[in-house]
């Protein structure tokens, strides 16, 4: 991870394990974090959703394939990707893992800070 997060606020941030992913949730109030993985056609059509995301909220996005750190798929209970999770002051506070949602769900998802609706 780089020292960009203030400046790469409007695109996802790359992470590559649990530590990148504590840090990124510590620096950030509102996180959303993008779970994936490569040859996921559904990750892959949710990449430009999550991007209008992050310039469409106040929320900081993360990426993180989850098979680079396989203690995040226990530690948070990845069964599917792609698998949106939302975290507000250190805290996961939502989870969406119904597959492929547009940019309106994902940000009503965000802006809602992850309340079902």
């Amino acid at each position: 991870m780089t020292d960009q997060n203030a400046t790469t606020a409007d695109k996802p941030v790359h992470l590559r394990d649990a530590d990148e992913l504590d840090a990124f949730v510590a620096d950030n109030d509102l996180a959303l974090v993008d779970f994936y993985t490569k040859g996921c056609s559904l990750c892959q059509a949710i990449e430009p959703v999550v991007g209008n995301v992050a310039r469409a909220t106040d929320a900081a996005v993360g990426m993180l394939n989850p098979r680079d750190d396989l203690s995040l798929v226990e530690a948070y209970d990845v069964r599917s990707v792609p698998t949106l999770l939302l975290f507000e002051d250190g805290e996961l506070v939502g989870r969406m893992a119904e597959g492929f949602r547009g940019t309106e769900a994902v940000v009503e998802f965000v802006e809602s800070r992850g309340e079902t609706q």
